[in-house]
């Protein structure tokens, strides 16, 4: 037998480099569209998510939310500034003459009267020359009582025509020279008692004493730039304070019909009353670098809880608004439409109401425009509402106020908790096991 044939291999030729380009990039390519196709999915979905729950669950939302009611009452007008506490006399007690200091008769920091003893200036050499005064003016008196004798004499000799008329007069202008010297003693006199007077010196105002400047046993002069202390005026006391001259006119119409403003003194946290005065001077010209006039207030100050140069914030009631619409300051937004309240209405949804405002006065508002008495506003929860959505109580389980209420709040809280009184429970929520209940009670086999 022949040997059988034996199969031959078929050898492919290889593909070419264009082909192998094409088969290399097949891969990448359907990775590219999967990742593509299930992007534009995914984000389909979120949008579709979020549409569904901006349009679909939000109008039946429920928020929770703190409502108050709409008052009429009065609400002052108040100018609040800041004030530095300015005493009304300050005053720096200096020696009148110069002199040894032989005593202080006062401690530092001691309230004192107008006229007490404050300090003794050596009187001795002052002393001797009121000697000296008071003899030159003795020989001087002496001198013209004589020169009027003669005068006297020389008259009645020169009506009898004895002596002649020259010597009268040379007598009479004698009589004037001593006259005036004696005139000029007695002023050396007064101003030797004066110095004697200004040795001993006293309290020109009543005040507290401030720390001693000059030490006993040392030598006070006039010329002394810081004196021998100082006296501040305490009781009463004033506050100087700046308004903007936007705000002058109206302080200034209420100043013309004599009426008094009082003015409120806190401290630098606002939070504390200090005393409470009145407005009794206003400056006659404005700063024009600052806008500003300069106003002075008085207090009385017996306690001394106002001390000179501490820093105060003022209040001043220019005028009172009354029976206005006032609501709670918290129930006023501002924002794209203006002012604005949420309205608590009652059919148990919200009303976005565009509102105009007046003074303020603590956590209270003047309503000018928008409100009126009896209305009821939303004070808490605000950021969560839109205008036309339902509202509830915190305490509430349906929104809106309570039908039996007739939609009041709460009186004896003054409408800032009104809490409606429920009909009934709402149900609870139910379970998974209650869902696959029949109506006789049976259970069906769970499924997937």
């Amino acid at each position: 037998m022949s040997d059988p044939v034996q199969p031959q291999p078929v050898r492919l030729s290889p593909p070419s480099p264009l082909l192998r380009r094409r088969r290399s990039k097949w891969p990448w390519l359907v990775l590219i569209l999967a990742l593509a196709a299930g992007g534009a999915i995914w984000v389909s979905r979120d949008t579709t998510a979020s549409s569904s729950a901006a349009k679909g669950n939000r109008p039946n939302q429920t928020v929770p939310v703190g409502i108050a009611g709409v008052d009429k009452g009065d609400i002052d007008i108040i100018d609040p500034a800041l004030g530095t506490v300015t005493p009304l006399a300050n005053v720096t007690v200096r020696t009148q003459i110069n002199g040894v200091l032989q005593e202080v008769g006062f401690k530092e920091g001691q309230i004192v009267q107008k006229g007490d003893f404050l300090a003794q200036i050596d009187p001795r050499p002052y002393l001797m020359t009121l000697e000296q005064a008071t003899g030159a003016l003795q020989k001087d008196q002496a001198l013209l009582k004589e020169a009027q004798l003669n005068l006297a004499r020389y008259q009645k000799l020169l009506k009898q025509d004895s002596i002649a008329k020259q010597q009268v007069d040379t007598q009479e202008s004698l009589v004037k020279q001593y006259d005036g010297a004696v005139a000029s003693d007695q002023g050396q006199v007064d101003a030797a008692n004066l110095d004697i007077a200004y040795c001993h010196i006293t309290a020109p105002i009543s005040g507290r004493v401030g720390l001693r400047q000059v030490d006993p046993g040392n030598y006070a002069q006039t010329s002394d730039a810081n004196g021998l202390v100082t006296l501040t005026q305490l009781d009463p006391i004033s506050v100087l304070f700046t308004l903007p001259e936007d705000q002058l006119p109206a302080v200034m119409k209420r100043l013309s019909t004599g009426t008094e403003l009082p003015v409120t003194a806190f401290d630098r946290t606002n939070s504390t009353k200090l005393a409470t005065g009145k407005l009794t001077a206003v400056d006659n010209q404005i700063d024009t670098s600052t806008g500003t006039v300069k106003l002075r207030a008085e207090f009385d100050n017996p306690a001394g809880v106002l001390f000179p140069n501490q820093f105060v914030n003022i209040q001043i009631l220019v005028d009172t608004d009354h029976d206005v619409v006032i609501a709670p300051q918290a129930a006023i937004l501002r924002g794209s439409p203006g002012t604005f309240v949420y309205l608590a209405k009652d059919d148990g949804t919200v009303a976005m109401t565009p509102v105009k405002v007046g003074p303020s006065q603590g956590d209270k508002v003047e309503i000018t425009e928008g409100l009126s008495a009896g209305d009821k506003v939303v004070i808490d929860g605000t950021d969560k509402l839109r205008d036309g959505e339902k509202y509830k109580l915190p305490d509430a389980t349906s929104g809106g106020p309570d039908k039996k209420s007739g939609g009041k709040a709460d009186k004896a809280d003054g409408g800032q908790s009104g809490k409606p009184v429920a009909d009934k429970p709402a149900p609870a929520p139910a379970t998974p096991a209650d869902d696959k209940k029949s109506a006789k009670g049976h259970h069906y086999p769970n499924t997937i």
